[in-house]
């Protein structure tokens, strides 16, 4: 398909293809041969690799070591490196960390961005957001908070409990949503705060057992459980402004939903692939399996419900480097996230015992597929956010003719 990516967008594109065909894509068919994972030394490796081909974190200005793309223009980069269960990792574009660079870039002061943006992009120390908190705690309603921040002189000092903090298990610095005035809405009053996780009453609980796992790659990042007691924070860790917790949470989850979207979208496209390779080659009841009429029509609405998948991000990422495009993120979201999820059931279901198993990644895949209707915004509540703004302005004007009670006629004597 031609989406009229730019010139820009494509040439980043074929080389980070280019680079996922002869590097990674090898490597990680060799893991699930062998079952040698792939380890945090030959990530670096990749790393290297990529900075020499000039695609190391595109999603990153160039003055901190990527390739300053814009999120239309990072998209089909995003889409290839989806393709791989280690792609987004081996170029540094991955979840949450490319999603917490965003953050730290829009939000940071100077010397935040020194200490904590530069490195990061570089690998030379992780960050989690810790947003999400357990019931009774904010979850799909963000309104919920109940993490606290209260100054104490020239500090800030916070008690909460968190969960499904990604990346937090291992994390060096936490970016912490909390409370800070209880007085006003929780929009108005909440801010995020950088916590570095050596400090004092930083309690790192677990890695949550959840539903998918490390793949092909042999480093521990998860999900944590973590929990603030009295944690004394200086005030110069304040990230952005005091009571702008929330609109940094939003500029933060909207470019996060929608990478998430681009690299899902490279995962079906895959899982696909294999798919129709796998039923073309295989024969049962005396012909091949691409010639029955049931399949064909499910992968053909397959492919055409991920065109109009990735039609929408493109959408939505020209809009969202212009504006918050709340709704466009909110509807590509839902959509991709259940269409990729549907795509790769239907993977599976090709694959037959080979879907299953993890000979082949769509097994990971679709392990890691699932989550997505619920992480960054569960679908209902993003359907929530669409009919809201539906119902906003209803043009009425042709309701003029439909025919109503009349209420002359219910009169009693």
């Amino acid at each position: 398909m031609e989406y009229h990516d730019s010139e820009k967008a494509k040439e980043v594109a074929t080389r980070v293809e280019a680079f996922m065909e002869e590097e990674v894509l090898p490597r990680e068919r060799e893991a699930l041969r062998t079952r040698e994972l792939v380890s945090e030394a030959e990530i670096h490796d990749f790393w290297e690799q990529a900075k020499e081909r000039d695609l190391f974190a595109p999603q990153v200005p160039e003055e901190y070591g990527g390739q300053g793309l814009g999120f239309r223009d990072m998209l089909p980069s995003f889409e290839q490196v989806g393709r791989s269960l280690m792609g987004a990792l081996s170029i540094r574009a991955n979840a949450p960390q490319e999603g917490n660079m965003h953050t730290l870039e829009i939000a940071g002061t100077e010397e935040q961005k020194e200490e904590y943006l530069r490195p990061l992009v570089q690998g030379d120390i992780r960050t989690a957001f810790s947003m999400t908190e357990p019931t009774q705690g904010a979850g799909s309603d963000p309104k919920m908070l109940r993490t606290t921040a209260e100054k104490d002189g020239d500090e800030w000092v916070l008690n909460g409990h968190k969960w499904w903090t990604s990346d937090g298990y291992n994390a060096d610095v936490l970016l912490v949503m909390a409370r800070t005035d209880m007085d006003a809405h929780p929009y108005e009053g909440t801010s995020l705060f950088l916590v570095p996780t050596d400090l004092d009453g930083v309690e790192i609980v677990r890695n949550i057992p959840h539903l998918g796992g490390h793949g092909v790659v042999d480093i521990e990042r998860g999900h944590a459980e973590v929990k603030y007691h009295n944690v004394r924070v200086p005030e110069d860790m304040l990230l952005g402004e005091e009571g702008g917790g929330f609109r940094l949470a939003q500029l933060r989850l909207g470019g996060g939903r929608l990478t998430h979207c681009m690299r899902y979208s490279g995962m079906a496209e895959r899982a696909l692939e294999i798919a129709k390779s796998y039923i073309q080659d295989r024969d049962a009841f005396g012909e091949s399996l691409s010639d029955k009429q049931a399949l064909r029509h499910r992968i053909a609405d397959a492919e055409t419900d991920l065109h109009a998948a990735r039609s929408m991000v493109r959408h939505a990422a020209r809009e969202l480097d212009n504006s918050d495009a709340r709704i466009e993120v909110a509807m590509s979201k839902t959509f991709t996230a259940n269409v990729t999820n549907e795509i790769m059931d239907l993977a599976v279901q090709c694959l037959g015992g080979h879907g299953i198993s993890k000979d082949l990644p769509v097994a990971h895949f679709y392990e890691s597929v699932r989550p997505f209707r619920i992480v960054d915004g569960a679908d209902e509540v993003h359907r929530r956010t669409i009919a809201r703004n539906a119902f906003e302005d209803v043009y009425d004007e042709d309701l003029e003719n439909v025919v109503r009670f009349d209420d002359e006629l219910d009169k009693t004597e």
